[in-house]
């Protein structure tokens, strides 16, 4: 019998995504013929941002592993809530990394994000320049053909001034679903979500540049945001074939529409910062071995926590001082402690 748990929140990958089901009728995407499909290295990690060792750093719960698995199925967004600190982020490398879906897309929001900016981006200036420089070199003397026809093939070749971004990049027609963390999205502009309602249910987007040279060049590659194999892209639309598992973090500082909201998985991780059990298991897992110095930080942070806001990195900080590896000549330890575990609303950080 098939286990219906595709991720199983534990320490070693597997190819468990293999036993997805086909998604509901509703949620079939058809992008990526046959040949065209994109490629990533599944095991691939990182690529330049915080990552989880070897040793998984995230420890799920029941209800947040079925909450995943509900997502995966359905092929919807899990919109997770909760308090800093609580392992919202490190949710989305805690799933690449057991499923082997390869490096996390990561899409931090402002106050500034536009929908534009997580689907592509498109290098008008640098396509003027080098045009420029071809009628430049086309006047040039006779001699100066071969390079003159370089850089006029540049121009025309679309794909060297179009890059994916990663929610783009996350729509691509990957055979397996790309993992997508879109980072604080209450930060955003209040028309964020209504936007990405609209590119969630296609299950892609269209390039406008590259439509209006497809008659052309109607098959562009175009550059993926992780850096990975190009991406082709066919007559400048851009359609899954995987939906991506998409993580939307929120701090709970504002209210999302309704029709946002039917179409998430929601999911609220509480507070650790009482449960002394779990905070104990997050230390092992980032610092294992730490002892005595894990003991001694964790009942300092669940005493103070309980006085106000802080966040469980503090806590791994605290540890990792605190271990003989850091020196003898290092501040005593409630020294220590007062510097890394300073309250979050502390109206003056850093006061003696």
């Amino acid at each position: 019998m098939t286990l219906w748990r595709i991720y199983q929140g534990v320490d070693e990958p597997h190819d468990r995504i293999a036993d997805l089901p086909p998604p509901p009728p509703w949620r079939e995407f058809d992008g990526g013929p046959d040949g065209t499909l994109a490629t990533v290295d599944r095991d691939a990690v990182g690529g330049g941002r915080r990552r989880l060792p070897h040793r998984a750093a995230y420890r799920a719960d029941e209800r947040t592993i079925d909450a995943v698995n509900t997502a995966l199925y359905l092929r919807r967004p899990l919109l997770v809530s909760g308090d800093p600190g609580v392992g919202k982020s490190t949710l989305a490398d805690a799933v690449a990394r057991e499923l082997r879906l390869g490096p996390v897309l990561r899409w931090s929001v402002n106050s500034r994000t536009t929908l534009r900016d997580g689907l592509y981006r498109y290098d008008s200036l640098g396509r003027l320049e080098d045009a420029g420089l071809a009628r430049h070199q086309s006047d040039a003397p006779t001699g100066t053909t071969a390079a003159t026809a370089s850089v006029s093939a540049s121009v025309t070749d679309l794909g060297r001034y179009v890059s994916l971004g990663p929610l783009g990049t996350a729509l691509a027609p990957y055979a397996l679903p790309r993992v997508l963390l879109v980072d604080e999205i209450d930060k955003g502009d209040l028309d964020l979500p209504n936007d990405l309602l609209d590119v969630f249910e296609e299950g892609g987007f269209e390039i406008p540049e590259l439509t209006r040279a497809a008659d052309q060049q109607p098959t562009v590659a175009v550059r993926p945001h992780d850096g990975g194999a190009p991406v082709r892209v066919t007559r400048g639309t851009v359609q899954c074939r995987a939906f991506p598992f998409v993580i939307l973090t929120s701090n709970g500082e504002r209210e999302f529409p309704p029709a946002f909201l039917r179409r998430c998985i929601r999911l609220h991780l509480p507070s650790v910062h009482q449960d002394g059990e779990r905070l104990r298991a997050i230390v092992e897992a980032h610092l294992p071995g730490a002892g005595a110095a894990a003991e001694a930080a964790v009942g300092a942070f669940l005493a103070r926590a309980a006085t106000g806001e802080l966040a469980t990195d503090q806590l791994l900080n605290a540890v990792y001082l605190l271990t003989p590896s850091t020196g003898s000549t290092a501040p005593d330890r409630e020294r220590l402690l007062d510097l890394v575990m300073q309250h979050l609303n502390d109206t003056a950080p850093g006061r003696p």
